[in-house]
């Protein structure tokens, strides 16, 4: 008898190229692939950029996203939707709208890229209102950090209260659940705090705080890592889905518990590259 063949998840990540390979496509390739996954891609923006910030963006036309997506969906196919850096509020429209077309039932992780670890802005004003109405309120998981957060729920997020605050409202606006990603808060404290907002609850991530200036592209790290979680779990019997096609609250907490300590590795075992913020290293 012949072994079987070893059949990976598969997700599917609309998002930005970093050239500088920190962040971005490059970022979340090399995430999902270290959880086992495979990672096809429908890139929307090409960036110049390094570890000391953006220096140009060029916008790829939302049909072409478009056909991206449909040349992946129509033969490789995908367990799971990764969003990133999404840039004008055509490519958010166009994303949306080529989901719902070609996959409608496909979970979305949408990671609200909106501005780089430099500063630096990667979506337009006038497209927040467009990311949050036509991909959070549909999405599986949102994966804001605090910044992000904030502009999405339109008030402060600071702390941890702040977080539970931002989780609800998230969530009541249609997302199923919430990961506010922590990083971004006072660096006083020893520790950083993730908050995963579930349907049955919340659950807290706490890790050591690491005095390093290596972090660039950990947003997009951690999102992809949890959607390469995710993806391999759909195909699973431990991966259980929900009366909704949701993956279970426990399969939620146990990707997002193994997300959160893979990036902490990948901070932890970061190279000095560059002169700015460098990546961290996803080969861990």
């Amino acid at each position: 008898m012949s072994e079987a063949k070893f059949v990976p998840g598969k997700v599917m990540v609309v998002a930005g190229s970093d050239s500088g390979g920190g962040a971005g496509i490059q970022a979340d390739i090399k995430a999902i692939m270290a959880q086992g996954a495979y990672a096809t891609t429908a890139i929307s923006a090409l960036t110049a950029q390094n570890t000391q910030g953006v220096q140009d963006i060029f916008d790829v036309p939302p049909a072409f996203v478009v056909s991206q997506m449909t040349s992946i969906l129509s033969d490789i196919d995908a367990d799971i939707l990764k969003t990133g850096m999404l840039a004008t509020r055509a490519t958010i429209e166009a994303v949306a709208e080529a989901r719902d077309r070609l996959k409608p039932k496909l979970p979305m992780i949408v990671d609200p890229v909106m501005v780089a670890t430099s500063g630096d802005p990667l979506l337009a004003e006038d497209a927040i209102a467009a990311l949050a109405s036509l991909l959070v309120r549909h999405a599986l998981i949102v994966t804001p950090n605090l910044p992000e957060a904030s502009l999405l729920v339109g008030r402060d997020t600071d702390t941890l209260d702040d977080m539970k605050r931002a989780a609800d409202k998230l969530m009541e606006g249609g997302a199923h659940a919430a990961l506010i990603k922590g990083g971004h808060a006072s660096a006083s404290g020893n520790s950083v705090s993730d908050l995963l907002a579930l349907q049955s609850g919340m659950h807290v991530f706490e890790q050591a705080r690491l005095e390093t200036t290596n972090t660039h592209g950990t947003g997009c790290t951690l999102a992809s890592a949890l959607s390469g979680q995710l993806a391999n779990s759909m195909g699973r019997e431990d991966g259980e889905l929900d009366s909704k096609g949701h993956p279970s609250d426990a399969t939620l907490l146990h990707a997002t518990e193994t997300a959160v300590a893979y990036v902490h590795r990948a901070i932890k075992a970061a190279p000095d590259i560059g002169q700015g913020h460098g990546p961290v290293w996803h080969g861990v």
